[in-house]
């Protein structure tokens, strides 16, 4: 029987897994000091980038021997820049659970043509068999799945005494969990993510082993300049203190600045990750009291505290990937939800982001909301 609709509603309904939700206090007017109309190589612009690494660096405690870099073409540039410029030397493991991944895993098989990669995946809602991992490979991986709704638990699965790289994206983890630099020599995230920064531009973090890497280490393909992080078999330092390889937008990095104050005003990392949970958990408790719907990780251990996502298990669902895209289309047309699908190469279902930028309230206001879109498509399709 269809149930009446919810008297509240999200005050907020941006629950997009990228680009995700702004801050709550954002406005138009925090980013008027942006140096607009000014070169990024003129002291002010400079300034700007600079603050935007040591903020990174100060709030994700990133160690200070390791270099961080804002770089083009958002996460899935870093990403490249460091699997063109670093893979080969060794042997690498590819590891997959979640279309991010396995498109890395393209690049590597197909486009690098690497003789010496391994491919290990995993269906979506689980992850590889970590235990199984040589590091005396380089090994590349997503630390937690956005399109699938996993990430690794943990970081002690990671060799202390490793010989390869680790390469990791970890875009929509970076600002919403606790990463284990030791066990991460490349990292990655972009700004549209946790922090609902403006998109664009990718973080490339590095640690002195891949530092190591790229100046004994000169793959036998060509590099496109956007990829290039050496002169001269030294790295291009000048890249990690806001010496861009192009152009940024100095109004993207105004609103990455005022996203980090916000950070900071929270509690910094602690405070994020507390609001990201605390976010996830109005989801879960509301899957628990509910037997039409679940969670699509299996091992609650391995479920995001971000990119949570949902499918529906009602047998009475005749057809899965239109019911779940009614149920998405009728939140969007009430005004309670946007872009909350899943992801197009994922199971159908529902993708809900619960990054620390999003209100514990409005996914509380969701939740009903929900239930009330379920039991009127069930109601439709009979």
């Amino acid at each position: 029987m269809a149930i009446d609709a919810p008297a509240t509603r999200p005050a907020n309904p941006r629950f997009s897994s990228g680009p995700c939700a702004k801050i709550p206090t954002f406005e138009l007017a925090k980013l008027a000091d942006a140096s607009l109309g000014r070169s990024h190589r003129a002291a002010v612009g400079k300034a700007k980038l600079k603050a935007a690494i040591d903020g990174t660096r100060e709030i994700l405690g990133i160690p200070d021997d390791y270099r961080i870099g804002i770089v083009p073409a958002s996460d899935t540039g870093a990403v490249e820049m460091a699997l063109w410029s670093m893979l080969g030397a060794r042997g690498v493991e590819m590891l997959a659970w979640e279309s991010f991944g396995a498109g890395w895993v393209t690049d590597v098989v197909k486009q690098l043509k690497l003789d010496n990669a391994t491919v290990k995946t995993a269906e979506y809602g689980e992850i590889v068999d970590l235990s199984s991992v040589d590091f005396a490979h380089d090994v590349v991986f997503t630390w937690n799945g956005t399109t699938s709704g996993v990430r690794v638990p943990n970081g002690d699965w990671i060799a202390d005494d490793r010989d390869g790289l680790t390469i990791c994206d970890a875009t929509s983890a970076a600002f919403a969990q606790d990463l284990p630099w030791p066990k991460l020599d490349v990292t990655t995230f972009s700004w549209q993510k946790v922090l609902g920064g403006e998109a664009a531009h990718g973080m490339l973090i590095l640690s002195p082993r891949a530092v190591e890497r790229l100046e004994s280490y000169t793959p036998p393909w060509p590099l496109p300049k956007i990829f290039r992080m050496t002169k001269g078999g030294k790295l291009n330092e000048g890249i990690f203190v806001g010496e861009t390889i192009n152009t940024p937008s100095m109004l993207a990095v105004e609103d990455y600045l005022v996203s980090l104050d916000w950070a900071r005003s929270v509690g910094g990392l602690k405070g994020l990750i507390a609001r990201a949970d605390a976010n996830t958990k109005a989801v879960v408790d509301f899957v628990e009291t509910h037997d039409w719907i679940d969670v699509l990780p299996r091992d609650p251990a391995t479920m995001s505290n971000t990119s949570v996502c949902l499918k529906f298990t009602d047998p009475r669902i005749k057809d899965g990937a239109g019911f779940a895209k009614a149920v998405a289309k009728r939140l969007e047309g009430e005004g309670v939800a946007y872009d909350i699908g899943a992801y197009r190469d994922a199971p159908p279902g529902l993708r809900i982001w619960c990054g620390g930028t999003v209100e514990t309230a409005n996914v509380q206001a969701l939740m009903p909301w929900i239930e009330w879109a379920f039991e009127a498509e069930i109601a439709a399709q009979s």
